[in-house]
């Protein structure tokens, strides 16, 4: 079995940046943070009309932990900053910003 990096998450937002969403990308799951990163601009692209504003965030993954995250916290500011973080049962585990401004559950 391969572990698993990296996640990329993909957020679309209206625009005003007060109405976001999770998007799909064909592939959100990488060997290596590298790779995800260097997916990152084109699944962008690939999701352009989806929505006014798109940003997504490779989210490295502890590969003793991959199987048992269930929650992905996250926040996109006014200013169209992605802030997003896994989680195991309530844990923080992984996170791209110390103290986000609000959080919004998305169940994964």
């Amino acid at each position: 079995m391969e572990h698993i990096a990296a996640l990329l998450f993909v957020v679309g937002c209206s625009s005003t940046m007060t109405d976001c969403r999770e998007l799909q990308v064909p592939v959100s799951v990488f060997e290596t943070e590298r790779a995800c990163t260097a997916e990152r601009p084109f699944a962008l692209g690939d999701l352009q009309g989806q929505a006014p504003h798109i940003v997504g965030k490779c989210l490295a993954v502890d590969p003793a932990l991959e199987d048992d995250y269930d929650r992905i916290a996250w926040n996109v500011r006014p200013d169209g900053t992605l802030v997003a973080s896994l989680e195991v049962s309530g844990m923080l585990v992984a996170s791209n910003s110390v103290r986000p401004e609000k959080d919004y559950l998305k169940q994964q």
